[in-house]
């Protein structure tokens, strides 16, 4: 037995007849304490059944040391024959004692073990018995799927990994997260397995080591849900802010998670300063892990009452995260008073191992607490979970906040722009007008278009649309700017090209003077003017860098206007171009904003074409038709404001305007007065005859005197009597006051105080004045 370092011999009884110095070195007894004892008596397990049948036969068996600890070897049975070639008994031998590694192997803190052909332990370290919680004695020469039969992890893809490399011989490494079977703390392990070959490479057994990486997982897992926190609040509403915090909670932080939120902060004020803690809180989110487990005791919007000394009021008071669970007074006191309120969730509470009360802070302002209960068989939470529950719940604040403050915005913005946009549109016979303007609800903010309708002498009618370059407060600031500066430059009856040339300028002056530094900012806007005259049936417009309106006849035929856009304002240097043309009666002019047609997916060729056929739809009204025009058209998520405004034409009368041409000599004027007051008769204005020959005769002799010729009279009876008087001077009167001895000046005066309003407006020949009186009530 030279050749062993481990070998014994036993009689045909299993009595022990020889001991070699190897195994006392392997087991701890020394011959004279083996040598006559049965051999049964050194096994901590019966051997394998049949182990002393055949001849080389090898088996794994487990010796009790001396010592009292279990020793696997793998064992090697020869029989031994008398002379007549007779069974005498045993030589049974193991390989070479290597005690130094197996103390090694033994105290590593590496899981490592051994199994033989069919998954039965052979060897096991104290880490494994550890691991699995059960003594080496339970273990060795036990089937591995019997030892994980109460195992709750992946124990199939465990099982399924052995027997890979039992029968393919290849190596295998994966990762393992569950619950050991030693508890219910949930654990990681990074498992290498590979088979074990003998000299002629058959695999005789598969060996195993695995390296426990819980906190390495725990620390990807928190980098993820960290990673994930960075994405809360891109839709910038607070209340879908707090779902998806709770919905990153639950289930992988949480058996259930909830978010109140102080009242103020669900609406556009700035913070009270009423103290956190006696503040209404408004539940706005709230899951479960398990369906209906719990039942949430408060609905979603209800109002949430914690006493004084619950966690969630103690985290609002102090502004720190609060770690409680079973045996903590405040805890048990809060568990309760909710079994009082709702005593069909004490199962749920009854089940809580631990819950983590997490103030909502942004910006040194509290909005809320988020609450976080974690049930059993999990393991409660700890001072690190803490740390990660309040930088999880301080991004969602900031993200709280922000949604908060983008609609206290959108609000103020909105108001001012409904505050300036026409609610209801002045009363005038040019045209029939409808409007729609959809603020944008995307995460830009609501921009800065506009429209307007703006009555002009002569029964003519400005229409205006525009947009300003950006979104919030300053777009819509620079909205209200543009819209008063339009109105203004309308109300001196500027054509629609020298209109925008003005509007340009002022653009500039504003960019310039905002960065305070003389060089121009990005402030920039579109804008289109047209101006269109029921008398003649002539549109006149002009554009700067906007869409060109759409145009449908009364034969049902559409069209996009042909025009010069020209460059959007604040370009500067450049010139704009105005378009005519006459319209039939009926025809309906579509002015609109290049969010109706323009998205990031759409073709906008495409868009307006959709926008042509829009206007054709049957509607029974224009109301009518700007819903149709919108729901063809606009598209299903818009990400810029959308105006729209329809105008369809009309037309004076023949019956409704007289005209006169008058020579240049004042003899003429009582001539004019006369006619004027016949006109008036025939019109059934007799009454205003008195005022209106005064105002003919006092601008029909202004002009003769200080004109040029040739001289017009117009008289318009309309909603209300308007006096035009027109000549070839491109000089425009002016009031002044008269002294008491002068002869003239004090006509116009008479005018303005006899007339609703008058004015005077630049021609292609000159110039008009007019005036413009009230009917007499009916």
């Amino acid at each position: 037995m030279e050749h062993s370092s481990a070998a014994m011999i036993v009689d045909a009884r299993g009595t022990v007849t020889g001991w070699s110095d190897g195994a006392r070195r392997l087991t701890g007894y020394a011959a004279e304490e083996v040598v006559g004892r049965p051999a049964r008596d050194l096994l901590a397990r019966d051997a394998p059944c049949g182990l002393l049948s055949g001849a080389g036969q090898e088996a794994t068996a487990v010796v009790r040391h001396r010592d009292g600890r279990p020793v696997g070897l793998r064992l090697r049975v020869c029989p031994l024959l008398d002379a007549d070639g007779a069974p005498d008994g045993h030589a049974v031998t193991c390989g070479p004692s290597t005690d130094l590694i197996d103390d090694a192997v033994r105290q590593a803190s590496v899981s490592m073990s051994v199994l033989d052909a069919d998954l039965r332990f052979a060897h096991v370290n104290d880490t494994t018995c550890r691991m699995l919680g059960r003594p080496a004695d339970e273990l060795l020469g036990r089937r591995l799927s019997d030892t994980l039969a109460d195992f709750e992890g992946d124990a199939r893809s465990f099982l399924h990994h052995l027997r890979v490399v039992a029968d393919t011989g290849r190596r295998v490494q994966y990762e393992s997260f569950s619950p050991a079977p030693a508890g219910t703390r949930v654990h990681a392990w990074t498992v290498e397995i590979w088979p074990v070959h003998d000299a002629s490479g058959a695999v005789t057994a598969v060996a195993m080591a695995a390296v426990e990486s819980t906190e390495q997982h725990r620390a990807r897992e928190r980098l993820g849900l960290l990673n994930a926190a960075g994405a809360l609040g891109g839709t910038l509403d607070v209340v879908r802010t707090a779902e998806e915090l709770v919905g990153l909670l639950v289930p992988r932080f949480a058996g259930f998670a909830s978010v109140d939120l102080l009242d103020w902060v669900l609406g556009t004020h700035e913070p009270v300063a009423t103290p956190p803690e006696d503040s209404r809180l408004l539940r706005v989110a709230h899951a479960s892990a398990t369906e209906g487990f719990p039942t949430p005791a408060v609905h979603l919007g209800g109002n949430e009452v914690h006493p004084s000394d619950s966690p969630p009021v103690r985290a609002l008071r102090e502004g720190r995260v609060v770690l409680s669970g079973p045996g903590d007074p405040e805890f048990d006191r809060w568990m309760r008073s909710r079994d009082v309120r709702t005593p069909h969730n004490r199962a749920f509470r009854e089940a809580v191992c631990s819950i983590l009360a997490v103030p909502l802070r942004a910006r040194g302002t509290t909005l809320g607490v988020a609450l976080a209960a974690r049930t059993a068989p999990r393991e409660p939470y700890a001072v690190e979970d803490a740390v990660l529950a309040e930088e999880l719940a301080g991004r969602a604040a900031v993200s709280v906040d922000n949604a908060r403050r983008f609609a206290r915005e959108r609000s103020t913005a909105l108001a001012i722009q409904r505050s300036l946009l026409p609610r209801d549109l002045p009363g005038q016979a040019a045209v029939e007008v409808a409007h729609r303007y959809l603020p944008s609800v995307s995460a830009a903010g609501i921009g800065g278009d506009w429209f307007d309708v703006i009555p002009l002498s002569g029964t003519r009618v400005g229409l205006v649309v525009g947009d300003v370059v950006g979104h919030g407060i300053p777009s819509t600031a620079t909205m209200g700017r543009l819209c008063t500066a339009v109105r203004t430059l309308a109300d001196v009856d500027l054509p629609p090209d020298e209109l925008l040339t003005h509007l340009d300028d002022l653009v500039t002056h504003l960019a310039a003077g905002d960065t305070g530094d003389g060089e121009i900012a990005e402030l920039g806007a579109t804008c289109l003017y047209a101006v269109y005259d029921p008398a003649s049936r002539r549109l006149s417009l002009a554009a700067a860098g906007h869409p060109a309106p759409a145009l449908l006849l009364p034969d049902g035929t559409t069209r996009i206007v042909t025009m010069t856009a020209g460059p959007p304002l604040g370009v500067g240097g450049l010139p704009f171009e105005a378009t005519e043309l006459e319209l039939p009666e009926g025809s309906v002019v579509a002015l609109y904003t290049d969010g109706l047609v323009e998205d990031r997916d759409r073709d906008i060729d495409h868009a307006t074409a959709e926008l042509c056929r829009a206007l054709t739809s049957p509607a029974n009204s224009l109301d009518a038709l700007c819903d149709s025009v919108l729901k063809a058209v606009m598209p299903e998520e818009p990400s810029d404001d959308v105006a729209l405004l329809l105008a369809r034409t009309r037309v004076l009368g023949t019956e409704q305007i007289r005209t006169w041409d008058v020579l240049a000599d004042p003899v003429h004027v009582a001539a004019v007065r006369r006619s004027v007051a016949e006109q008036l008769d025939r019109w059934g204005l007799g009454e205003t005859a008195f005022v209106t020959e005064l105002v003919v005769s006092e601008l029909v002799t202004n002009a003769i005197r200080y004109g040029e010729p040739p001289i017009q009279l117009r008289l318009i009876r309309d909603t209300a009597l308007i006096c035009e008087v027109s000549d070839a001077s491109s000089t425009s009167p002016h009031l002044r006051r008269a002294h008491a001895f002068d002869e003239g000046g004090r006509g116009l005066l008479l005018v303005a105080q006899l007339t609703r309003r008058w004015g005077s407006r630049q021609t292609g020949s000159g110039k008009t004045i007019w005036a413009e009186q009230p009917l007499p009530a009916e």
